[in-house]
């Protein structure tokens, strides 16, 4: 049986991988509802106001089960993280404070409006409405990633007996991982709701249930899917970069580079040897490894040998290497999956110009087998991010170990797992039963086809 520190990692990854499959969702929907209602009130194209209510609903399905999963994951910090708790509340608390007085009460309040409004508002007030909803979604990840991003490069904070104290919070405010890490999951959610729209989409077309709405909302969706894939590629450039000044071993074990190297190449595919401490590298890009991390193709990229040395000199013994292989291989789900992705879009929306999407099977088809892959980069970025780190639970201040409660045993923590599991996948049944019944029914409650009809139209 593991231990209660391995087990409470366990249960906070879980708990952080299903509540992230609703987040970016949530994040994106917010802006693109936002948007219709701005090409409604614009063109007074009542497909627009359809389409707002439609993708609207389905947003706040996935609003809900964020809501519900993010609450259970602040239990953890007094349940299985006290010691976490006690040295970080002073920092930490503050930006979880602001978010829920600025960003939540904001968004909670204008969504009540969104949704029961549609009728009482005027169609300007009702996109204000929606416009202060997406604002509102959006703030609230801010706060949320300006207390991640302290984890991930401590500034701002003096420690006094024993904790870590807030000395500037403009200083906290202003950390420089933040506008990556925040630009990164905004442009993510955008690119996220662009693939889900162009999706379900696409599906519907492959059905012929109302057409006209499907084919605008496919056309919404791809476009984006296109901005948003194009710009998280560009801030997860940027903020790798800076990854790469403030924590090296992460972006060392994303390639499984044991030695210091200029002109570091780039490995599609790999076997890691991390007992003997080799990568051998398959397929690679040369040089650009260091281009991506420094700018420079002849740039030098500290390897995880002399990063480990140099965190022993500066911490003390330990091992200071996260899990290689699977930081090698869920980085390059995120990267693969992401690129596909814009590829798939990219193509889908030159044949929509041409005409030809919607007469392609096959690459209707494909276009919304794309939607698994938004999930699998989300639920992996958020692993890189999270298990790049490690051994710190906060970054050059407290380990993993250090933070969790010391009364709580292994056994309760195994109960809790249990407990939280089965009553998540009664959640997901209900979310998910919801979302493929809302999805079905369609704008105009068009009855989907038959099993028959169904598998026919899918040979």
């Amino acid at each position: 049986m593991m231990d209660a520190i391995m087990l409470a990692r366990l249960q906070f990854a879980l708990t952080s991988i299903y509540h992230w499959l609703f987040v970016p969702v949530t994040l994106g929907m917010t802006v693109a509802v936002a948007c219709m209602e701005i090409a409604y009130v614009s063109t007074k194209n009542e497909t627009y106001k359809k389409m707002a209510k439609f993708w609207g609903k389905l947003f706040l399905i996935n609003f809900a089960m964020g809501v519900v999963t993010g609450i259970v994951q602040e239990f953890h910090f007094g349940m299985n993280w006290s010691e976490y708790s006690r040295f970080m509340g002073d920092i930490f608390g503050a930006p979880l404070a602001l978010e829920a007085l600025t960003a939540f009460f904001l968004e909670s309040t204008f969504m009540g409006a969104w949704i029961f409004g549609w009728d009482r508002l005027s169609a300007k007030a009702h996109a204000t409405v929606a416009v202060l909803v997406a604002i509102g979604t959006n703030l609230s990840a801010f706060w949320i990633l300006v207390a991640s991003s302290f984890m991930q490069n401590p500034v701002g904070f003096v420690i006094r007996n024993g904790r870590a104290e807030m000395e500037s919070f403009g200083a906290i405010l202003s950390n420089g991982y933040v506008p990556g890490q925040f630009g990164h999951i905004f442009t993510d959610g955008l690119m996220t709701a662009g693939v889900i729209i162009a999706s379900i989409s696409a599906w519907h077309i492959l059905r012929n249930n109302a057409l006209d709405f499907y084919k605008r909302s496919m056309q919404w969706g791809l476009v984006f899917t296109i901005i948003g894939g194009i710009l998280v590629s560009g801030v997860g450039h940027l903020h790798g970069q800076y990854v790469t000044k403030v924590q090296p071993m992460k972006i060392a074990s994303v390639e499984g580079l044991w030695d210091t190297t200029q002109g570091a190449s780039f490995s599609m595919f790999a076997t890691i040897d991390e007992k003997n401490q080799t990568t051998n590298s398959f397929i690679e890009l040369p040089k650009v490894l260091s281009f991506v991390a420094t700018d420079d193709f002849n740039g030098t990229v500290q390897g995880m040998k002399d990063l480990q040395k140099a965190d022993e000199a500066k911490y003390g013994p330990g091992d200071y290497v996260p899990h290689v292989t699977s930081m090698y291989w869920t980085f390059r789900a995120m990267v693969f999956s992401g690129a596909l992705m814009l590829l798939v879009a990219i193509v889908s929306f030159a044949m929509h110009r041409s005409g030809k999407l919607e007469t392609s099977r096959g690459m209707l088809k494909l276009l919304f087998w794309m939607l698994p892959f938004a999930y699998i980069a989300n639920a992996s970025g958020w692993y890189v991010a999270e298990m790049g780190r490690q051994p710190w639970l906060v970054y050059g201040l407290q380990k993993t170990a250090a933070g969790v409660s010391p009364t709580v045993t292994a056994s309760e923590i195994l109960t809790t797992i249990i407990g939280f599991t089965a009553v998540y996948v009664l959640a997901a049944i209900a979310a998910l039963y919801l979302a493929v019944k809302h999805i079905k029914k369609g704008p105009e409650g068009n009855p989907s086809h038959d099993v028959r009809e169904e598998a026919a139209l899918w040979k």
